[in-house]
């Protein structure tokens, strides 16, 4: 199975994820890891994305895809992958499919968790005060510029895959297990 995981900052991608793991048997690929891993393991993307790093640059989408590419050719993708974080934007999205073209392979959906952004803005400000802000993060006006951010670059993802026909929704307002039950029935897996 081969998924992307879409939803606003705090709607619990990255829990789901983690469930569907080890649900389905299959890696969960954050761009953040995968970046460090390949700047670790000198790849070719990653020293080109370590020399853009070092100059305080943005790594640029062709580099990104570049190294989820060498990422996708794993032994471990080869019976599908989590993609957590990324596409962020249509223009990714365009090249994650090309590429995926490219290699004979296809998305099976693209699962949107969906919830209010109060309740997402009140769930990070509690997090804050249970982990007494050890993330960054985890305030509630960075809560909002994330969400603002998403709403401008990554919410246009949903109706892209939608005319794909590949989107599933979900509401991430249900507790933890019932959200991770709805998606599993979603995906029919």
């Amino acid at each position: 199975m081969r998924l992307i995981l879409l939803g606003p900052p705090g709607v619990g991608k990255g829990t789901q994820a983690k469930i569907l793991v080890g649900r389905l048997g299959i890696p969960q690929l954050s761009t953040g890891d995968i970046l460090r891993g390949a700047i670790a393991q000198k790849t070719a993307m990653g020293l080109a994305a370590k020399e853009i790093m070092d100059r305080g640059d943005l790594v640029s989408d062709d580099i990104v895809v570049g190294i989820v590419s060498e990422r996708l050719d794993a032994p471990d993708c080869k019976p599908g992958f989590i993609l957590d974080g990324f596409p962020r934007t249509v223009p990714q999205a365009d090249a994650l499919g090309k590429m995926l073209e490219q290699k004979g392979l296809r998305l099976d959906a693209v699962v949107a968790i969906t919830a209010e952004e109060g309740t997402l803005v009140a769930r990070v400000a509690k997090r804050a005060n249970e982990t007494g802000g050890a993330r960054a993060d985890d305030n509630a006006e960075v809560a909002r510029k994330r969400l603002e951010v998403y709403r401008e670059l990554t919410e246009p993802l949903i109706a892209y895959y939608k005319g794909k026909g590949l989107l599933k929704t979900v509401d991430g307002m249900a507790p933890v297990d019932d959200v991770t039950a709805a998606i599993v029935h979603a995906l029919g897996a």
